[in-house]
């Protein structure tokens, strides 16, 4: 049987050296370097949890709140950088879901943190 630790190791190997982690590690890089743009990212999860906070707690969140999120957002896809970020992120997070999938659907327990997952 094969030593699982070093099963996992190749695996973060191969993690290292995949396009979405070495791509969002770059455009992370690249947003870190610019405070306009950190700041334009962090006042968009800012908005984001605000709203997903509201919606657990079986709130509706007011309208303007959902007006300003949307004009971020719209203003996020204007600018490359940001939405190059956002595009990297989206990317390396469904590798990850996908890879935690795989291990949940492997062992047989749910390891999902996505309620959409759990239905």
């Amino acid at each position: 049987m094969n030593n699982i630790y070093d099963k996992a190791n190749e695996l973060a190997s191969a993690l290292k050296e995949s396009p979405e982690i070495i791509n969002y590690k770059k455009q992370l890089e690249k947003i870190n370097a610019n405070p306009s743009n950190k700041k334009m990212v962090d006042d968009l999860r800012k908005q984001q949890l605000e709203i997903y906070s509201m919606q657990v707690q079986g709130i509706e969140p007011p309208q303007e709140k959902i007006e300003k999120l949307q004009s971020l957002w719209s203003v996020i896809n204007l600018n490359p950088d940001v939405r190059e970020y956002m595009e990297a992120e989206m990317k390396f997070s469904t590798l990850w879901k996908d890879l935690m999938k795989i291990l949940s659907d492997a062992i047989g327990v749910d390891l999902s943190l996505d309620d959409e997952d759990n239905k």
